[in-house]
């Protein structure tokens, strides 16, 4: 899918963990018809106008001059580039950004460094603004009362704008396109999106608390049917071990995880 030969090797504990989660290992795969569809944006304090006009001015320039898209495409696409980002940065003033580092390839660990579209994307917003970028490890759910009590200046974590979302907190422009995509085991019964709702369905879906397929999945299938775990990784693995029967999310990072799985 791109060249995530280092988000495989990231996942690959994991991947090792479903393996060995029974004597026959589970194939998964993402259903052809999407969830849904939904920009990608920064989060800012609703007081923090100052930040919210210099990101947008930011990413304008990024987008105009080409670098957003050599972002995306270098996480997506696989294709290289020449940027750099954070070259000079010591000793200038710091930039934290919140996130929850376990949703390639929007951000997800290579190392002990947190990297992706986001951790790049927000390094190159950095430099625009002169700063040094911090970047913020912390559950999904945790992030906008991170923001909002300014323990982090922004959030990006593949994060969806919301009408509920915007009533506690304020969102840059779009940087990005996401698709909510379903996964699920080769062989089941669910074959499309629209199975999840038919008359008397009653299959469980896995989701990633806080998540945008999250509020999704619980809004149009009721809460009973919705189990969520604090990572995707933990609902990719209750799905492998039979305890849902479809997870939801990111599609990006569901090909991550079924390339992991499936090695």
């Amino acid at each position: 899918m791109k060249k995530i030969l280092s988000t495989v090797m990231a996942l690959c504990l994991c991947a090792a963990m479903f393996t060995a989660c029974g004597n026959k290992k589970v194939t998964l795969k993402i259903l052809d018809t999407e969830y849904a569809s939904e920009d990608y944006a920064i989060c800012i304090a609703k007081e923090n106008t100052e930040l919210l006009d210099k990101v947008n001015a930011a990413l304008d320039e990024l987008t105009a001059d080409g670098t957003a898209k050599k972002i995306v495409d270098k996480y997506i696409s696989g294709t290289t580039n020449d940027l750099v980002f954070q070259a000079n940065a010591d000793g200038k003033d710091e930039l934290h950004m919140a996130t929850n580092a376990q949703f390639p390839p929007y951000e997800y660990y290579e190392g002990e460094k947190i990297v992706g579209i986001d951790a790049e994307m927000a390094a190159a917003i950095a430099d625009k603004l002169d700063m040094k970028l911090v970047i913020d490890d912390m559950d999904f759910d945790a992030i906008i009362t991170s923001v909002q009590q300014g323990k982090s200046d922004m959030g990006m974590a593949g994060m969806t704008v919301t009408e509920d979302r915007l009533k506690n907190i304020n969102f840059s422009k779009s940087y990005a396109t996401g698709i909510q995509s379903v996964i699920v085991p080769e062989g089941s019964k669910i074959t499309s999106v629209d199975d999840l709702s038919a008359d008397g369905a009653k299959y469980l879906i896995g989701t990633q608390k806080g998540t945008t397929g999250d509020t999704y999945a619980e809004d149009d299938f009721g809460a009973e049917r919705v189990m969520k775990y604090a990572s995707g990784n933990e609902a990719i693995q209750a799905l492998v071990t039979g305890k849902v029967d479809c997870v939801i999310i990111d599609n990006e990072p569901a090909k991550a995880y079924v390339e992991a799985n499936n090695k």
